[in-house]
């Protein structure tokens, strides 16, 4: 991998008559400015957000099965009463 990489460094630093080594730290620098770039920044989670999560976590155990498995339409029953449970919370 890095011979193909220093066989398309070569004629580009031939052309802009600069040393391999200033074209390879260019490419490289631009390589990871691009990925430190491209990363998003991370969004506050809101308060409802966080008592959903909170609810459905204390809710979620009576609708599952000694096994960890989900009841017949437990997962949306869970869902439902969460949503109830953290509105209530938020008033």
């Amino acid at each position: 991998m890095r011979a193909l990489a220093d066989a398309m460094l070569i004629p580009v630093a031939r052309v802009t008559n600069l040393p391999p080594e200033v074209v390879q730290g260019f490419v490289e620098g631009t390589t990871t400015g691009a990925v430190a770039a491209g990363k998003a920044k991370s969004r506050k989670r809101s308060a409802y957000a966080r008592a959903y999560k909170n609810a459905f976590k204390r809710v979620s155990k009576k609708y599952k099965k000694k096994n960890g498995q989900w009841k017949a339409n437990g997962f949306k029953a869970a869902v439902k009463e969460a949503h109830r449970v953290a509105k209530r919370g938020k008033k």
